[in-house]
């Protein structure tokens, strides 16, 4: 069975590259029937952050990336939390000890010279070497002593291994040299590194396929332990919009800013999916030669829709710039696709009921009931549901003609035509109290207009101004029919006496 794991360290918030991770892991493992793991990589104490692994989480949730296993949801392979699995890891470790060839105990770092001395004489090394040239009996005796010790692989001294190949990249160069010199696998303070930890874990677990960007060291160490590795795949690299790394340290890439920015968890997914992922498939898992043309950068999915057409052979191998204005186009989209149910209406409208109120403290008009009325009539413009209160404040609140918007509509239209303009408005509304929907309210506008005999253009900038004050925004019927009749005759009377005597 396909297994796939999503390891995050719990030093901070949960971040864009991580979530695309793990929504990898959700889309592989269920399209070829598996499961996936949480797992908590919390093996450096000196960087956790207390409430971390609760935000990972709950992210996870947001984006309704379920997990099979992990915290939480207890299973064959637990415990997931990894400073709970140090005994496993002592195991390996003396494992490991019991190749000589392979590896060394080598005594804490600060016994030997630090990177930057080696430096300082011409070498590449991390470190001096000096603890290999020490016997047997000398490492027992400092160690007896009370001298703290670590153990390094010795890179000098490697069984050969087989080259693999990755699932994305294919065949990768040798990037020995950029790893440092015999890297550690047990610190100090007893825990593993996450090299170790990492490959014993994912052998353990039973792990079928890794992204991995150790890849050269971790086939070592799966070479010295004597075991099967699982298949590889590495990730493009996610870049910012100038064009620099992500990275949780310059942040604005946390999952829970773009959940506190009212972004939908559909949109989110469908974004982080299709970054990166296009191009004609040459997956080394398809049955047969044929490929297949990944979806468009744009293209709006669903979750299940996702996992349907997802192929790791259509990953570019290109690192991939995130484009705001794509998530805001699947925003809207999702967002359209939520409001062709009356259900899904209301629970937007719950759900910025609070928005609105904080917006509009004094207005009476901010039930989740009115508010569902306005998105309805606003749904097409709406890119993100943070938007609802700003893009037209006139249901919530009186117009406000004091603005430069409202001046400039205002100007463009003489007093006479203006007063004809609402006074016929008021007139027809007043003559039609039972018109009840946007069609009846649009024959209504319509009649007055023909009664003016002014040009439709004078006649429904002077009502848009009277009742919004502003020059776009839905169909003046729409707005009447949210506002409703008595008040917008009252909205009409009250532009006549501020409006209608001066131009």
């Amino acid at each position: 069975m396909v297994l796939l794991r999503f390891a995050p360290s719990p030093t901070g918030a949960l971040h864009l590259g991580g979530l695309r991770t793990a929504l990898y892991n959700h889309l592989f493992a269920k399209k070829h029937g598996g499961k996936w793991i949480l797992r908590i990589e919390d093996t450096d104490a000196t960087r956790y952050v207390p409430g971390a692994v609760d935000g990972i989480r709950s992210a996870l949730a947001w984006a309704g990336l379920s997990y099979d296993f992990g915290p939480g949801l207890d299973g064959p392979h637990g415990p997931y939390f990894q400073s709970e699995r140090l005994d496993l890891y002592h195991s390996y470790t003396r494992r490991l000890l019991e190749v000589e060839s392979s590896n060394s105990v080598n005594l804490h770092p600060s016994q030997h010279s630090t990177h930057s001395q080696v430096m300082h004489i011409g070498s590449n090394s991390t470190y001096d070497k000096a603890c290999l040239h020490l016997t047997e009996e000398e490492v027992a005796r400092r160690v007896r002593a009370g001298e703290k010790s670590i153990v390094r692989l010795n890179d000098n001294n490697l069984p050969k291994r087989v080259p693999t190949q990755d699932i994305v990249f294919g065949s990768l160069r040798d990037a020995h040299a950029s790893l440092p010199t015999d890297p550690v696998l047990l610190k100090s303070d007893l825990f593993p590194t996450y090299h170790l930890a990492s490959v014993v874990d994912d052998y353990e677990m039973g792990i079928t396929h890794e992204w991995l960007p150790s890849l050269p060291l971790h086939l070592d160490l799966y070479t010295c332990l004597s075991l099967e590795p699982p298949q590889f795949a590495h990730l493009p690299i996610l870049l910012n919009s100038d064009g620099s790394k992500m990275s949780k340290r310059k942040g604005d890439v946390a999952v829970l800013d773009f959940m506190r920015r009212g972004w939908e968890p559909e949109a989110m997914v469908n974004w982080l999916a299709l970054a990166g992922w296009g191009q004609p498939s040459r997956s080394s898992l398809a049955d047969s030669a044929t490929t297949s043309q990944g979806p468009d950068s744009t293209a709006v999915l669903t979750l299940s829709e996702l996992i349907e057409q997802f192929d790791l052979g259509a990953l570019t191998q290109r690192r991939h710039v995130l484009d705001q204005a794509k998530l805001e186009y699947l925003n809207k989209h999702h967002l359209m696709r939520s409001w062709q149910s009356d259900e899904g209406t209301a629970f937007h409208a719950h759900r910025v009921h609070d928005i609105v109120k904080a917006a509009f403290p004094s207005s009476q008009f901010t039930t989740p009931h009115y508010i569902a009325k306005v998105i309805h009539v606003l749904q097409g413009r709406i890119t993100n549901v943070n938007d609802v209160p700003g893009l037209a404040p006139f249901f919530y609140i009186d117009p406000d003609y004091a603005t430069p918007e409202a001046l400039f509509m205002r100007k463009s239209i003489s007093v006479d035509d203006y007063s004809r303009s609402l006074d016929a408005t008021i007139h027809h509304l007043e003559a039609k109290p039972d018109a009840c929907n946007v069609s009846d309210l649009g024959i209504v506008v319509h009649d007055a207009c023909d009664a003016t005999g002014l040009k439709q253009k004078v006649f429904m900038t002077a009502v848009r101004h009277a009742i919004s004050a502003m020059k776009t925004g839905p169909s003046i019927p729409e707005i009447i029919d949210v506002l409703g009749i008595d008040r917008t005759i009252s909205r009409l009377k009250a532009a006549l006496l501020v409006n209608g005597t001066t131009n």
